[in-house]
């Protein structure tokens, strides 16, 4: 379900319980008055005035409009309480009318409702508008969120990054979904691992033969020089020339074979340009799917030089290296300098020896605590993370930290 379904959804709720309780203050149209408290008020201001009471101190305070048939205006005034709905009473002295008493009473009723009825409108409409929002958390938590965990996955997984699992938490809706993902990334684990055995074995075999095949050829060629010194004659001598020419020419191909067998890794492309640096950001925020990260400050606001693919990679490997090997929080500083600025990321493991430091970005190379964990890897990470931060123009290094845990700083450079 898209999210901009669900703000519908929402806004059409809201709205329909706005316009229902709306209408329903629009048709109120008549209202009941008390006229037994009325007529019980207008008898008692007509006994106060019999005894000779001042007008003005009833007016006050039974809040009503007095007026007497001497007054200059009584017709007109009559009138205009008639026209205004007021609730008018006679004033009769021996059953003599002597004025007229009028309540505003209409109008403070009217008042009264409409005041009544628009708390209970917002009343409504607000709690329309909270179980609008808790019925938004709801869906957001049952079925959004597990299908931005599963966006990251498939970003881990198009990157290559088939270390990371996808959890499946407590009542989670798509279990059976989360699941069939997860075994697709194990597959694809093996798959890959099955193919980089393959390559390296390939490799190796490609390796010892053009060791083994440089003997003899090495054995061709002093042949070759022998029978030079040995020989002169002509004929001798050309064919002797072609075959030690020959010998080279097998000898160049088989130092290019092995050459590129040990080197084709360095092949991959690396094609930095100006980003800003706040694509660090971006990247590290996508780490929290991998455990805690601690981010302390933020990334100094400039243009670097970076390819982000390669970047995402490079920092993707370190953290996937602490959350496998350190098991603990990752710590992530930041430091600027007038040519770079410095991303170090720091574990609380155990860290590792002093002599297999150097060793780390080697490649094939793996420590032996990655040995004995028997986790897997094949010993390239660090090598092309070191790698693509050099053809980007920076650097990476890695050091033990002071207290326990190991420390990998990479240098980006600006523009």
């Amino acid at each position: 379900m898209k999210i901009k379904v669900i703000a519908i959804f929402y806004t059409l709720l809201v709205l329909g319980c706005g316009l229902f309780f709306w209408n329903r203050i629009q048709n109120k149209s008549t209202f009941e008055l008390d006229m037994l408290d009325l007529n019980t008020k207008a008898d008692s201001v007509t006994s106060r005035l019999i005894e000779g009471e001042d007008r003005d101190t009833l007016e006050n305070e039974y809040n009503c409009e007095i007026i007497l048939v001497s007054d200059d205006d009584y017709e007109s005034l009559n009138n205009v309480y008639i026209k205004e709905g007021y609730s008018v009473f006679d004033y009769r002295v021996n059953d003599v009318i002597e004025g007229k008493i009028a309540f505003n009473a209409r109008a403070e009723e009217f008042a009264a409702v409409a005041h009544e009825q628009e708390i209970v409108f917002f009343i409504t409409v607000g709690s329309a508008y909270a179980l609008g929002l808790i019925l938004l958390f709801i869906i957001w938590y049952l079925y959004i969120r597990p299908f931005n965990k599963l966006k990251v996955f498939a970003s881990n997984v198009s990157k290559g990054n088939l270390d990371v699992p996808l959890n499946m938490t407590k009542h989670n809706y798509f279990g059976a979904f989360t699941e069939s993902f997860d075994r697709m990334r194990e597959e694809l684990k093996l798959s890959n691992e099955r193919e980089a055995a393959a390559n390296r074995s390939k490799q190796e075999l490609v390796a010892e033969l053009s060791h083994d095949i440089k003997t003899p050829v090495a054995t061709i060629k002093a042949t070759c020089e022998v029978m030079e010194l040995k020989y002169k004659d002509g004929d001798v001598k050309d064919k002797v020339d072609v075959i030690k020419s020959k010998a080279t020419s097998v000898e160049h191909l088989i130092d290019n074979m092995f050459k590129a067998t040990l080197e084709d890794l360095d092949e991959l492309k690396v094609n930095a340009r100006e980003e800003s640096s706040l694509i660090i950001d971006e990247i590290i925020k996508d780490l929290r799917f991998y455990g805690t990260i601690e981010q302390n400050g933020s990334v100094p606001e400039c243009l670097i030089m970076a390819d982000r693919l390669r970047l995402e990679q490079v920092i993707d490997n370190i953290a996937g290296n602490s959350f496998k090997y350190a098991g603990t929080a990752l710590e992530v500083d930041f430091r600027s300098d007038e040519e770079n600025i410095h991303v170090i990321f720091s574990d609380r493991g155990p860290g590792v020896p002093d002599e297999e430091i150097v060793m780390l970005t080697s490649k094939f190379y793996r420590g032996a605590e990655a040995e004995k964990s028997g986790k897997d890897g094949s010993g390239l990470g660090l090598y092309l993370a070191s790698r693509f931060m050099e053809k980007m123009g920076g650097g990476l290094e890695i050091r033990n930290r002071e207290g326990g845990g190991l420390t990998v700083e990479i240098v980006i450079r600006k523009v």
